[in-house]
Parts: C-alpha cells; sequence; structure tokens
C-alpha cells in the first residue's frame, strides 16, 4: 500500500515521535508498503493532498498535534484510513481533566485532582494535601511535571506548567506500585510494573526513554487479582473514551492493592524501549507483527465507518 507516515509536529514531544518513526518506517517497509514521510511542522498544508493519493496513514505523533484529534480529523476530511483513535476519542483523552470527568462517569477509580487555568483571580493554593503531582493537562512524556512535597513548592510548579502555555492539572499523589496495560484490538495486553530507576521519585522523562532507565517487567509480578482488576479498568476507559483499535493506561496502586487510573494514551510510544511493543512482544507479536496488526485495524474501523 501507498502509506504517509506522520511524524514530529510541534509539541514538547517532536524528538520521542521522530525517533519511533523511524522504527515504523523501517517496520512498514519491510512490510512491503511504500512509505513517504511527512511532518506537519514542516508540510502542514501538504497533509489533505497527500492523504487523498495514499491507502493509509500511520500516525506517530504525541501531544498536539496528533493526540489531540486534529490530524485524524483532516484525514478523515481526505477519506484516508489511519490506525487508533478518532477526533473525539483523541480529544477527550488527551485532556487529562476531560478523561478524568469520564472516568468517573463510568465509575472508574482515579486520584483526586483539580484543574488550574492560570487565568486572572484564580486560587494559587490546593486544597488536596501534598505530596501532589502537577503535570500539563494535555502533555504527556512527564515532561513539564513536578512533584510538590510542600505548600511553598506549589506556585513554582504551576509555573512551571504555565511556560508551557498549559493548563496544569493537579492530582494527588498515590504511594505504591506504578503498572501500565495497553489494549489492542478490544483485548488488554499483559501488565507490565514500571520501577524508576533509583534515584528517581517518578517515572519521567529520563526514566522513560534513556536506555539505562526504569525497570519494566512484563508481564508484571502481581497477584491475579489486581492483574485482572488493572486489565479490566484498561479496558473500560478504552472503551469509556470511545478509543478504536489501541490504546495504554497507567495506574498507581496504594498500599491497600487499590489500582487507580491515571490517564490513557491514545498513540502509545513506538519507540525501541517503549512500553506498548514491549507487552505485544509478550504474546507474540514482534515490533513487525505489532505494526501489521495496528493497519489492519485501522483498515477495519476504516471500512466500519463507511
Amino acid at each position: 500500500m501507498r502509506m504517509i507516515l506522520i511524524a514530529g509536529g510541534w509539541s514538547t514531544e517532536r524528538d520521542v515521535s521522530l525517533s519511533g518513526a523511524r522504527g515504523i518506517k523501517d517496520a512498514l517497509i519491510r512490510l512491503g508498503h511504500q512509505v513517504r514521510f511527512l511532518d506537519p511542522a514542516l508540510e502542514f498544508a501538504e497533509i489533505i493532498p497527500a492523504a487523498k493519493e495514499a491507502d493509509f496513514a500511520f500516525l506517530n505523533l504525541h501531544g498536539s498535534p496528533g493526540e489531540d484529534g486534529l490530524i485524524q480529523a483532516m484525514l478523515e476530511e481526505a477519506g484516508c484510513p489511519y490506525q487508533g483513535a478518532g477526533p473525539r476519542a483523541s480529544f477527550l483523552a488527551l485532556n487529562k481533566a476531560a478523561a478524568k470527568a469520564v472516568y468517573a462517569k463510568h465509575g472508574l477509580r482515579t486520584p483526586r485532582w483539580r484543574l488550574f487555568t492560570g487565568i486572572p483571580g484564580e486560587a494559587d493554593t490546593c486544597d488536596l494535601p501534598c505530596p501532589l503531582f502537577v503535570k500539563p493537562n494535555t502533555g504527556g512524556s512527564s515532561l513539564g511535571m513536578s512533584r510538590v512535597a510542600a505548600p511553598e513548592e506549589f506556585g513554582p510548579a504551576l509555573a512551571k506548567v504555565f511556560a508551557l502555555g498549559q493548563a496544569a492539572l493537579v492530582e494527588e499523589c498515590i504511594p505504591g506500585l506504578e503498572l501500565t496495560c495497553a489494549v489492542l484490538a478490544d483485548a488488554p495486553l499483559p501488565v507490565i510494573l514500571i520501577r524508576p530507576r533509583a534515584g528517581t521519585i517518578f517515572f519521567d522523562y529520563e526514566n522513560k526513554y534513556a536506555a539505562d532507565g526504569a525497570e519494566e517487567i512484563c508481564p508484571a509480578p502481581v497477584d491475579a487479582a489486581l492483574t485482572a482488576e488493572v486489565q479490566e479498568m484498561s479496558l473500560a476507559a478504552h472503551k469509556a473514551l470511545g478509543i478504536d483499535g489501541y490504546s495504554r493506561s497507567d495506574f498507581m496502586v496504594d498500599a491497600d492493592g487499590k489500582p487507580f487510573i491515571l490517564e490513557t494514551n491514545t498513540l502509545p510510544g513506538m519507540t525501541p524501549t517503549s512500553l506498548l511493543p514491549r507487552a505485544a512482544k509478550t504474546v507474540g507479536l514482534d515490533f513487525d507483527a505489532l505494526v501489521a496488526e495496528l493497519v489492519r485495524l485501522g483498515l477495519a474501523a476504516h471500512k466500519a465507518k463507511a
């Protein structure tokens, strides 16, 4: 097939997007496809014309544009199939506060949270007890994220997010195990346990992408009941947000063994160290097979909507 591989963009996660795109391009070529690379930051006006000539678009964008649904909407305007969530689900999932509101509607346990937008007159303190996490409401890869241990650290943490042009999602800290679980073709994959490397306090950018970063164990060495609950919650979040094809949800597990869903990713990372390829490999899907399956799912979803 004639493929366009869309990656790069202008979010703070541009480098991660481009890194993953290199491996995806190689896989698509090995699978027999013709691949044109397209970077929205440099060729935005070319998206719709290129999509009209293509048989399929493979997206590897993180943040906005891409995970916000904009590029998906443009591809639909061109009638071009693509993998993963549509515009509505992408928009809801990328906005952490909106996703948490959807989780609450569907009875999914999530940490207590507040949204700070930086408008004049907004309170500069939070009624949630420390420690807290302060993060960009529509960001990813833990960029701009801070752990607030004391009230005097709250203002600088907000300022750090506002400097990125973002609203801030403030979330209570749930100390305990960190787990993540992907969904592929409406079925949960094995759960992964994440252990940040020594000396770090959360799964930050370096933990995620450095070769000597966090330890990631798949399947997670946790009991069957917790595994099942995390998988059920991942699938429930996937369906509640209206996601197609695949997703990956992140969790914290408290001292009582209760999992709390943090967020859901509609375009999970596809770098050599990313979590989705690791989970897929555990069930017998190597990287090329995973890419082929995502293309298959995207074509099927497009056909179902036609």
